[in-house]
């Protein structure tokens, strides 16, 4: 995974509880970097998963909601840092469906090596996006927390709900996304 990413996390956790939990969920990971991250380096997933671990174990959050949180930060980050993949959209369901046509094509220039979530329509009516997210990683809930902060950065109020789809994928989500 992507450092900016894990830079990214360790602020959102600084900023919802405390510097000192972004300390003490590092000292509970046994990192073969010794939990230095920057957000050009490229990490193992397994280093996200034991620091999302680590914050649940302490904060009785449950992981889902944790990702669920951070992806509502992550996109708020990612409209700050990148508003071109915003203002380049009128409204929510384009902006979803360029992610991967747009946005990815961009973030695989920048790093070749990025193993990133597929999002594909698989119906879309006036009201209404389904859209499929297949990932190597079971990162569904984050991608459920950035579409929510996707429709509160374009004001449109959606209902978000969640279908696991059993293909033999680690993660494969239909979202069904209605406007309210």
């Amino acid at each position: 995974m992507k450092g900016i990413v894990f830079t990214e996390f360790l602020d959102y956790v600084e900023a919802t509880i405390s510097s000192d939990m972004v300390d003490d969920i590092i000292d509970d990971c046994s990192f073969s970097h010794g939990g230095a991250f920057t957000a050009v380096g490229t990490y193992p997933f397994q280093d996200m998963a034991a620091l999302v671990g680590a914050l649940s174990q302490r904060t009785s959050v449950p992981m889902p909601d944790l990702l669920h949180g951070f992806g509502h930060h992550l996109c708020g980050r990612f409209a700050n840092l990148y508003p071109q993949f915003f203002e380049t959209q009128k409204c929510l369901f384009d902006f979803l469906e360029s992610v991967n046509d747009q946005i990815h094509v961009e973030v695989k220039k920048l790093y070749p090596d990025a193993e990133l979530p597929a999002f594909e329509t698989h119906a879309r009516t006036g009201n209404r996006l389904d859209l499929d997210y297949r990932s190597c990683r079971p990162l569904a809930a984050l991608a459920e927390g950035m579409i929510e902060a996707a429709s509160e950065h374009y004001r449109e109020p959606v209902a978000v709900t969640a279908q696991r789809i059993d293909d033999g994928a680690a993660s494969f989500v239909r979202f069904s996304i209605r406007h309210q």
